[in-house]
């Protein structure tokens, strides 16, 4: 999107003799020689147009304006001197020169004048939505959050650098990354220079905090300086503040601990305070087996650039939430559309549209689906699809589920509620009984995980080795997430 030196040389059908700036740089202006004095900005490259007889006369002995265009590239008329000493003047002087077909300047300089403006225009409305996201993400996810948007935001890598030197957070940096970025933060040799590299002050003089270091792979260096700025700022703003994700964190816990709390008090008057107008939603739980992957902050992204309110919480591996069922389709595309671009696996489970006085069901059928996708390894399962199971649970009555619970009752906590044994339970069946994947799921060493299945098979007198016991604990263990068990 970005216009530099060989997309110029493409627009004029133009031939490049270039000694100074490389083709890539990116061009920030067109100008008449008459009105060029200094380059700007050592980052970008000015477009100067002269003449055949300018050109011949700042190739002549003694010019003294040569030096100062070194940093930019003459754009001129294809000349009658010969080429291949015409070339050898350049190179000579040391200057870039794009000779041009047309004769014409004034045509060519508008032609040139009217694609950098439809190039910054384009810019400009990146950066505008790119700016607007980074700014709703500061004030739900905080500083780790802005940087985790912005490397995302410019397709590189993101470093927050403290004034002694140490890394503070990091977004899709290596260790090299980090390295050079420390060193070029002090203004220390820098081993890589990595393409579109810059570093932002954050705060300045007494009040200097940090520094945030940024390399984008796309070489937009325009869209990296302008949106690094912006969340360089937000970054100050955010250090010289109260930190309050997570206090926003813990107030979305309470919310949905209300929310889905059998009975439910007052639910539509707490989410009509929380923003939420909808007569009715639908629960979701998102996980991912990629430890690479942050759930929670993908998830709050996914809402803000959808305009919904953050009724979500984390839960162990996964994030828990509520959502409008206008935009349930959007949630399962924007699952469906990561899954196949950064080949990384989510698992996401969608309940059925319920009452605002019945939200703990559409979060318990989103369980059901949750559980499904990890069993077909499938990125989305909407409720209404589970098997026959599902509708056999359902159509049990309350008595009939408790006799069915009851298989599992002895890995309850004291006070009723479900155990450690019973997560570890729930997962070794969720993953077909696979020893190695369950337990890096627990986050448990695999002979740890083997002492727990020993523990549940002599509390419950199962056998993890016998079909029927599996399947009955699997049927239990899904009957006790039915709202009335």
């Amino acid at each position: 999107m970005t216009l530099d030196v060989a997309a110029v040389a493409r627009l004029v059908n133009g031939t490049l003799v270039a000694r100074g700036p490389s083709p890539n740089s990116q061009v920030d202006d067109v100008i008449l020689l008459d009105h060029f004095s200094v380059v700007a900005h050592t980052d970008f490259v000015s477009l100067v147009l002269v003449t055949e007889a300018q050109l011949a006369a700042l190739l002549g002995d003694g010019n003294d304006r040569i030096n100062a265009l070194r940093g930019s590239v003459l754009v001129t008329p294809t000349p009658s001197t010969p080429w291949s000493q015409l070339r050898t003047l350049v190179e000579s002087a040391g200057l870039t020169v794009l000779f041009c077909e047309s004769t014409d300047l004034n045509c060519v300089r508008l032609e040139i004048a009217l694609s950098l403006a439809t190039d910054r225009a384009a810019e400009a409305r990146l950066v505008t939505t790119g700016t607007k996201v980074l700014t709703q993400i500061a004030r739900r996810g905080g500083v780790n959050a802005v940087i985790v948007e912005l490397a995302h935001r410019l397709n590189g890598w993101v470093v927050l650098v403290d004034t002694a030197g140490h890394a503070i957070t990091s977004a899709g940096a290596g260790a090299l990354h980090l390295d050079d970025a420390v060193a070029v933060a002090l203004q220390r040799p820098v081993r890589a220079r990595h393409p579109g590299l810059q570093v932002h002050p954050i705060g300045e003089g007494e009040e200097l905090r940090a520094f945030l270091v940024v390399a984008s792979r796309s070489g937009t260096t325009s869209r990296t300086r302008d949106l690094a700025a912006q969340s360089a700022a937000l970054i100050d703003m955010l250090l010289r503040t109260h930190d309050h994700s997570a206090t926003e964190r813990l107030g979305r816990e309470v919310m949905m601990a209300s929310l889905l709390a059998i009975p439910t008090n007052a639910p539509a008057q707490l989410l009509r305070r929380w923003g939420v107008r909808d007569e009715s939603m639908t629960g979701f739980i998102l996980s991912s087996r990629s430890k690479s992957v942050d759930v929670e902050r993908l998830i709050l992204r996914w809402l803000d650039e959808m305009g919904a309110v953050h009724a979500v919480m984390l839960e162990r591996d996964r994030a828990v939430g509520l959502i409008g069922d206008d935009l349930v389709a959007e949630l399962v595309k924007r699952v469906d559309n990561f899954v196949a671009e950064a080949q990384t696996p989510l698992r996401c489970g969608i309940g059925s549209k319920a009452e605002l006085n019945a939200l703990n069901i559409t979060v318990a059928e989103a369980r059901e689906a949750h559980d499904i996708a990890i069993t077909s390894n499938r990125s989305t399962v909407r409720y209404e699809t589970l098997p026959t199971v599902q509708y056999l649970i359902n159509a049990l009555d309350a008595q009939a589920i408790a006799r069915i619970v009851r298989t599992v009752d002895s890995l309850r906590n004291p006070d009723g509620t479900p155990g450690e044994l019973m997560e570890t339970l729930r997962i070794y069946l969720a993953e077909h009984g696979s020893w190695g994947v369950a337990a890096r799921r627990l986050d448990i060493h695999r002979h740890t995980l083997s002492n727990r299945i020993a523990q549940i098979e002599h509390l419950t007198g199962l056998s993890m080795e016998n079909p029927d016991d599996r399947a009955a604990a699997w049927l239990a263990m899904r009957a006790l997430r039915h709202p009335t068990s």
